[in-house]
């Protein structure tokens, strides 16, 4: 989502208006309208074996309504897990999180976590749950993760990690947090995006040309069919 002139004024005046209550956002509330979910996960200490590697998988979800977004975070976290492990937990996590059915547009880093949705899971459904090369890692998940997604239509989206997208950084960041602080969100809770884009602008001049408040772009919303129950 960029915008060639998008001035800091414009940017500030948003800000300001949010800050006096002008722009107050309202709880999620999603039927047919796209929502987007921006997720990542984090697993810490994965270098040494003979120690539980605590992790945390978060996102932000974003809603444009009334010519405005509406933007909550979740994060949740594991004393002894794995990356894979949590990416499927920031999936379940986000549309769980979701309380009508909706049209999601999920973006991810893990292409485990992607290319399982998209490629992989129903053939695992269709033979009972296994695959030829043996067990499925991670079956439970697997299966809560299927009945999360089968009450919305879901796009699953890939993004490469580290590369500097203002969104899967701030998930990034989200959920390192969570893996170092052992802690949750308890639900949705009010995002914190914009604080930590203006952060990332003073301390590091990153994101100087990108406008958080910039209407979605219109692109093809590709969902993936349901698991059947």
């Amino acid at each position: 989502m960029r915008r060639e002139n998008s001035p800091h004024t414009t940017r500030v005046k948003i800000v300001a208006a949010r800050l006096r209550g002008e722009l107050a956002a309202p709880i999620v509330r999603c039927m047919a309208s796209l929502v987007w979910i921006w997720a990542d996960e984090s697993c810490l200490g994965v270098q040494f074996v003979d120690r539980d590697s605590p992790g945390g998988a978060a996102g932000m979800i974003e809603h444009w309504t009334g010519g405005r977004w509406v933007r909550r975070d979740y994060w949740l976290s594991d004393p002894a897990t794995t990356n894979n492990r949590m990416a499927l937990q920031s999936a379940i996590a986000g549309l769980s999180l979701l309380h009508r059915p909706c049209q999601v547009v999920f973006t991810s880093d893990s292409q485990y976590l992607v290319r399982g949705m998209r490629e992989w899971i129903h053939a695992w459904s269709r033979r009972g749950w296994k695959r030829k090369g043996g067990a499925i890692e991670n079956e439970g998940l697997w299966k809560e993760l299927a009945d999360a997604a089968r009450r919305h239509r879901v796009d699953w989206r890939w993004v490469r990690g580290h590369a500097g997208h203002p969104h899967n950084e701030y998930a990034n960041h989200l959920a390192t947090r969570a893996a170092r602080d052992q802690g949750r969100s308890a639900g949705l809770v009010e995002s914190g995006f914009t604080a930590w884009l203006e952060q990332q602008r003073q301390e590091r001049e990153r994101y100087l040309d990108f406008f958080e408040w910039q209407e979605p772009a219109d692109d093809a919303f590709e969902p993936v069919p349901a698991v059947p129950a």
